[in-house]
């Protein structure tokens, strides 16, 4: 599968994802509706692997690391965002995870010692800039109370949490680790700490049997999760993390769609003067410098 199809499938499915995501809220515990995700998305991945005769089998030193993956990317990351989308629009929620290209390439500067660029720097300050800016009625008068203000801290905390681990899946790939194996056990061990807080906090494992719910359990379940990581952390393996970001410059404008036709998201001056900064800083990060011709 070429670069090109994998990046047009991640943008379409995971700018669709977030929609998706506020069917799941309701009777069902956030932690429990997690887990069900994950469960069901390892397990699709597990027979994918026996037909295609990969084998999941790893050294025991090897079931931290992903264990910590699976911690990181498919526990802690869509526990917060969930909570999240409880509070903000999904395509507000999708506008926070977009920074994940900024926290991807400063991420790679500490763990790869990767150099930053000054393009890079700018990209992100504008970014960042650019979510004040969507958030600025809120951070003015800013209130750990506020609903919106909450929605904002969990949303920038599962962003990190997910950067942490697809610089822990790239770090894999580059010691030639396998994709598809190594998500099928992270996803099933994010599935297995979601099913641990669950027990401990005393919540029931409820399950709503309305079609709103099971049928974006199963999209989320099968492309958000098993197509869409699938394409995207093969594209970080392929072209690194930097250039694989460019999936979370398109997403957000899927999302924002979405949720205006469907949410009833209103666009303010603030929200659109914000979302074309982080657009801008985006792309301005990803864009290729022009070769020195007298290098």
């Amino acid at each position: 599968m070429t670069n090109l199809i994998l990046y047009t499938v991640t943008v379409l499915v995971w700018g669709s994802s977030w929609i998706a995501l506020t069917f799941q809220l309701g009777e069902v515990p956030v932690q429990v509706s997690v887990a069900y995700r994950f469960f069901l998305a390892s397990l699709i991945l597990y027979i994918f692997c026996r037909v295609t005769g990969r084998r999941i089998r790893f050294p025991l030193s090897d079931h931290p690391r992903i264990a910590l993956q699976g911690l990181l990317l498919f526990c802690t990351n869509f526990f917060l965002l969930y909570k999240c989308t409880n509070y903000l629009t999904s395509g507000l929620v999708s506008v926070i995870f977009s920074t994940l290209v900024v926290w991807n390439i400063l991420g790679s500067a500490v763990l790869f010692r990767a150099q930053i660029p000054a393009r890079v720097l700018m990209g992100a300050a504008l970014g960042l800039s650019g979510i004040t800016v969507v958030f600025w009625p809120e951070l003015r008068a800013f209130d750990l109370s506020s609903d919106t203000s909450g929605g904002l801290l969990l949303g920038l905390a599962g962003t990190l949490s997910a950067s942490a681990g697809m610089l822990i899946s790239s770090k894999f790939q580059k010691r030639g680790l396998p994709i598809f194996e190594t998500t099928t056990l992270a996803m099933f061990y994010g599935a297995l700490f979601m099913t641990v807080l669950n027990l401990a906090t005393g919540e029931p494992f409820a399950f709503d049997p309305g079609l709103p719910y099971v049928s974006s359990l199963l999209f989320l379940a099968i492309f958000a999760s098993v197509v869409g990581f699938g394409c995207y952390l093969t594209l970080l393996g392929r072209i690194g993390p930097e250039r694989a970001g460019y999936a979370t410059v398109l997403f957000p404008v899927v999302a924002l769609t979405l949720s205006t036709l469907f949410e009833g998201f209103e666009w303010t001056t603030f929200s659109l003067s914000g979302v074309a900064l982080v657009l801008v800083g985006n792309v301005f990060i990803l864009l290729k410098p022009k070769p020195d011709p007298t290098a």
